[in-house]
């Protein structure tokens, strides 16, 4: 019996069946909509490095055969067949796409699914319908990944543009068709389109296409595209275009962010023009900083010194030296007048820095690890190193790229009663799938503490996101002489991140005989500490704080290497 898939499930292949030669088929359909049923062949960083194994209508195989393009058979609009043991070992995820050829949106489409056929028997299902689209033009339907074994996913996730735009976002290039077209006769290639091939369907095949009747197993036949539908030539490839010397390459070229210089007019003989925007100009290194005149601009040239005796020209002002404003206070040329000479004065160039010198130091700080704080009050993950989910705060997302799914962790009927008893319920969401993920909340400080089979006490509040493979629970501190006699915290323990967030710097102390703490100021603790509640009420005719000012302290003892933290804010 088929296992039936929902979006976002995934499962071994092995657990699906013991057979490697499987067949993939597709049914997708709305009225008036014609689909392009494509697979990507990926390497491990998600890229089409090797376009061929980009499978199409015009590319049916790959190379070595382990991915072939069948047609349309057995009830299916498109049909693949993957042999997972003949697949190159640089490629490691299988992507198949759906992609509109015309107008329409994928909402429009009736039900349809991806089946795996292993045997002549169908071993899984995933169903879809246009409901759970909108205006994509695009559908990544099912991947087949690598990690340690071959595995499905489910994936189901509409997409902006149509095969074009696929083929751009996993890295491939797309030829151009206008210039080849005229060169190749129509009549003479013969390349099937995306319809069924003619003629009377093809029986199915032996390797595990669904048939009508059972038939006894045989060895698999080196075939590629079903019976009746003509040989596409393999794909030839697509010799380099010819640079063009009149279009030159300008979106390839650094961006340069300067102020624009107004358009250079003609001025006195012997006077160097401006330079060209973008170069530098005179006086100006082109590879460093602007060379600055002493007391001047950068990229301005120093002034020639008078004669000696001669008075210093003025500063400025009507019948100033051009391109020099008017001293304060003096009256400047009315508006209209022309500028004394012919020429407007020059707008000093590399006056300040580019954006990209702005703009370089708030750049995303990869670390090549799992948590990876990006500055003090924000911290990213990515879900993509070992596939663990992560739980954090609601609302807490700033940021996040790639396939990541978002999803309610509740805590249960009785982690409800116990987190509104004690104070200490945390609403969390459940981050999982492949990319990354930016964590912060109300600009607050994050620290991510790495636990290695220890534990820590933190409170509820405190908390921002961690890795759901820690244990977490609620804590009871006990003492007396406060309402309810008892304090509650969260403790985690096991192996992981935990991130915790404070208002302002926190610091760290170690714990000795002598070491007090607010209990509104305190973050965390290191579980093997002991705590005691000390009281400093005083009771004469009305009851009133001691002299430190706090009705509740928390007293800490245990042994050398045991810590608290503690904000410098009262919750």
């Amino acid at each position: 019996m088929a296992r039936e898939f929902q979006r976002g499930h995934k499962a071994k292949i092995g657990d699906l069946t013991a057979g490697t030669d499987l067949y993939v088929g597709v049914q997708i359909a709305g009225p008036g909509l014609t689909f392009d049923i494509s697979c990507f062949g990926l390497d491990a960083d998600e890229r089409l490095s090797d376009d061929r194994y980009f499978i199409f209508f015009n590319q049916p195989k790959s190379p070595e055969e382990s991915i072939q393009l069948l047609g349309a058979q057995a009830g299916d609009s498109e049909s693949f067949r993957v042999t997972l043991d003949k697949i190159p070992s640089h490629i490691q995820k299988l992507s198949f796409t759906a992609a509109l050829d015309g107008a329409g949106q994928v909402s429009q489409i009736g039900p349809g699914y991806l089946r795996i056929v292993a045997g002549g028997e169908e071993v899984a299902r995933y169903s879809f319908t246009g409901s759970e689209f909108s205006t994509e033009r695009a559908v990544m339907l099912g991947d087949f990944y690598l990690k340690d074994v071959w595995r499905f996913a489910a994936v189901g996730q509409g997409f902006d543009g149509g095969l074009d735009a696929l083929l751009k976002n996993f890295g491939g290039e797309v030829a151009e068709e206008a210039e080849a077209a005229p060169e190749q006769p129509a009549a003479a290639q013969g390349v099937p389109g995306f319809a069924p091939p003619p003629g009377a369907a093809a029986p199915a095949p032996s390797f595990g296409a669904p048939a009508a009747a059972p038939v006894p197993p045989q060895p698999a036949p080196d075939f590629g595209p079903p019976q009746g539908a003509p040989q596409a030539p393999p794909a030839a490839p697509q010799p380099a275009p010819a640079p063009q010397p009149t279009a030159p390459q300008v979106h390839n070229a650094p961006t340069i962010a300067a102020p624009m210089a107004p358009p250079a007019v003609p001025g006195p003989p012997g006077q160097q023009p401006p330079a060209p925007y973008g170069q530098p100009a005179p006086g100006q290194d082109p590879y460093g900083q602007p060379q600055t005149a002493p007391g001047g601009f950068p990229g301005q040239q120093a002034p020639q010194a008078p004669p000696y005796g001669q008075p210093a020209p003025p500063p400025g002002g009507y019948g100033a030296p051009q391109g020099q404003p008017a001293p304060y206070g003096q009256p400047g040329p009315p508006p209209g007048a022309p500028y004394p000479g012919g020429q407007a004065p020059a707008v000093p160039q590399g006056g300040g820095p580019g954006l990209g010198a702005v703009l370089d130091k708030y750049k995303e700080a990869p670390t090549g690890q799992r948590w990876a704080p990006q500055n003090s009050r924000l911290i990213r993950v990515d879900l993509g190193v070992d596939g663990q989910p992560v739980l954090a705060r609601q609302g807490s997302m700033v940021l996040y790229q790639g396939k990541v799914d978002f999803g309610y962790k509740g805590a249960g009927f009785r982690g409800r009663i116990v987190g509104n008893a004690t104070g200490q319920e945390m609403q969390l969401m459940r981050c999982t799938g492949q990319g990354q993920v930016f964590f912060a909340e109300n600009s607050a400080h994050v620290h991510p503490i790495e636990l290695q089979g220890d534990a820590i006490c933190v409170s509820a509040e405190s908390v921002l996101a961690f890795d759901e493979s820690l244990q977490h629970e609620v804590r009871r501190i006990e003492g007396h002489g406060i309402p309810g006699g008892a304090l509650f915290t969260m403790q985690f323990q096991g192996t992981g991140t935990l991130v915790v967030k404070t208002q302002g710097t926190p610091v760290v102390l170690p714990v000795t005989p002598t070491t007090f703490a607010d209990a509104n100021a305190i973050v965390a603790w290191s579980a093997a500490s002991q705590v005691i509640i000390s009281s400093q009420v005083s009771l004469r005719r009305h009851a009133f704080p001691g002299h430190s000012g706090e009705t509740v302290n928390l007293q800490f003892r245990g042994a050398p290497g045991n810590f608290i933290v503690v904000q410098p804010y009262e919750v």
